[in-house]
């Protein structure tokens, strides 16, 4: 079993089973610099899953190393030849780089895969759903509901009569209702044992480790869960798109850490809430929504492009390591990994608008002087975790507008984030909070000014730039569109905005060219934005 396949019932229900082997190899978990929330989580639910399967009568073994995880199972595998060593079997890995790693195990027949049974949807559900203009989470997403008859009447008609309530759910937060306080954990012997771990044998990696924040044990998952449903699920769909320095998740669920290493089912999610008849419906379509529609869609687009090294027939480039998301900008000093195993390598470097920008060291905790920038980033390291919005609209959205590679973004993006794996952080940010995949997976660039920060946070308050006049954001969304004209012009979702674009007054383009220079300049030497950067109102 791999370390984001950590269910205990499927691994119980597997009765020809001799026994359970878990891999827990130092030179994977520092691959690259990954938050130190992220290496405590998978560390805590590793351990906490071998003492529970254990428990239930399982034969389990940790195998751990500071080797490659191929090293380590092809050691363990050869201290066996002359016996009679049992056949090794495993469930697919959902990452491809996983995959690619253990190949050699595969090929000499020491391991065989069998079906992964963690997700919900097969791929001949998602091939019946692309159409002629390419991969849509919403095509996909109706086929799903259809086929399965979640929230459809009389099967081939949704519940409300729609199969989206997203213009419903976008509506800002002011303070009411309460957000709910996130739950945390009681210190065990074992969550001071990884504390110690992380902090000692993982110090070089960055952000702030708290072991009672995050859930270990499939109780902690469950309660956390429970807790989703009773506190957050009720306001989730009217708030889901809301931002604020007042609370960092407001009505978001938090469970897709435990969800994308396993220790709850999104089978046993997904029945829950549609069962929850007394919820509001904007609510349980919006939560299904990520669950069967995004998180589905977004695995069925990264194996079907081979990784996106495949995109529309067309080779991609590759880079040739992992990358280190702007670690080394940012500190100084290069990461400190070894080197990785045959077969794995830096991921598909598509580029459809050829941003080729490193991540600004403000991703990193520099101050910006973007209020809403600096406070995300500061969630972010404090917890490995922020909502998707926030994702989407502020780090994506700002990556986009100052051309910052998406190869790059997706690197810091799998680093700072305690749920990113390759599968589902790849064309998350390659494809949709960046227009780096072109348009595969999505219909146009997610790109916005500070009117749409404005309205959907708080973060503008106490700002040093005004978002109705002095906020480069507005001058940079501009910039970008002129710049990419080219490229764009085509889009028809951009036809609006592209058109407004070239009606500005030629004054107005050049000081959105000089305010993409100057906040370019500023933001990758590491350096504040002055108040009057965007020039004077």
């Amino acid at each position: 079993m791999l370390p984001d396949q950590l269910s205990l019932e499927a691994s119980i229900r597997d009765e020809e089973a001799e026994g359970i082997l878990l891999v827990e190899s130092r030179e994977w978990l520092s691959r690259r610099p990954y938050h130190r929330q992220r290496v405590g989580l998978i560390l805590l639910n590793s351990r906490s899953f071998v003492e529970e399967a254990r428990r239930l009568g399982r034969a389990v073994e940790l195998l751990r190393g500071d080797a490659p995880m191929v090293d380590l199972l092809g050691s363990w595998i050869a201290a066996r030849a002359d016996s009679s060593a049992p056949r090794l079997r495993g469930w697919r890995p959902a990452e491809r780089e996983m995959r690619q790693e253990l190949t050699p195990l595969v090929e000499r027949g020491d391991l065989a895969w069998e079906e992964n049974p963690f997700f919900l949807t097969d791929a001949g559900t998602f091939r019946d759903s692309v159409g002629k203009e390419g991969f849509r989470m919403d095509s996909f997403y109706r086929r799903v509901r259809q086929k399965s008859g979640i929230l459809m009447d009389d099967g081939d008609r949704p519940i409300g009569g729609r199969y989206s309530f997203d213009a419903e759910n976008r509506r800002p937060w002011r303070g009411e209702p309460p957000a709910p306080t996130p739950p945390r954990f009681p210190m065990t012997a074992l969550r001071e044992q990884v504390r110690e771990e992380v902090e000692t044998r993982f110090r070089d990696h960055p952000g702030t480790l708290d072991v009672e924040a995050l859930p270990a044990t499939t109780e902690d998952a469950d309660s956390l869960w429970s807790w989703a449903k009773s506190e957050c699920l009720e306001h989730f769909g009217p708030y889901e798109d809301a931002m604020s320095r007042r609370s960092r998740g407001l009505f978001h669920s938090r469970i897709s850490p435990a969800l994308n290493l396993n220790r709850i089912s999104a089978r046993r999610i997904i029945d829950e809430v549609v069962a929850m008849e007394d919820l509001p419906l904007e609510s349980r379509e919006g939560f299904i929504r990520q669950v069967i529609g995004w998180r589905e869609f977004v695995r069925h687009v990264h194996e079907e492009t081979d990784g996106h090294r495949r995109l529309r027939d067309r080779s991609q480039p590759v880079r040739d390591r992992p990358g280190d998301g702007g670690f080394a900008r940012w500190t100084g000093r290069a990461w400190s990994a070894p080197t990785p195993p045959p077969g794995v390598d830096g991921g598909s470097d598509a580029n459809a608008l050829e941003a080729r920008n490193p991540v600004p060291q403000a991703f990193w905790g520099k101050e910006s002087g973007l209020a809403c920038l600096d406070a995300v980033v500061a969630d972010v390291w404090a917890e490995g975790w922020s909502h998707h919005i926030t994702r989407l609209m502020i780090l994506g959205n700002i990556a986009s507008l100052l051309d910052v590679s998406p190869r790059d973004l997706a690197d810091w993006f799998w680093i700072a984030y305690d749920d990113a794996w390759e599968w589902v952080v790849e064309p998350n940010v390659m494809g949709m909070a960046t227009w780096g995949l072109g348009g595969v997976m999505t219909t146009k660039p997610y790109i916005a000014g500070a009117a749409y920060v404005h309205r959907m946070s708080d973060y503008c308050g106490g700002c040093r730039f005004d978002p109705r006049s002095t906020c480069p954001l507005t001058r940079l969304y501009w910039a970008f569109l002129d710049r990419h004209e080219p490229r764009l012009r085509d889009n028809h979702r951009l036809g609006v905005v592209l058109q407004a674009m070239r009606k500005r007054p030629d004054a107005e383009k050049v000081r959105d060219r000089a305010t993409f220079a100057r906040v370019t300049e500023l933001l990758l030497e590491g350096r504040p934005l002055p108040a009057d950067v965007a020039g004077k109102p």
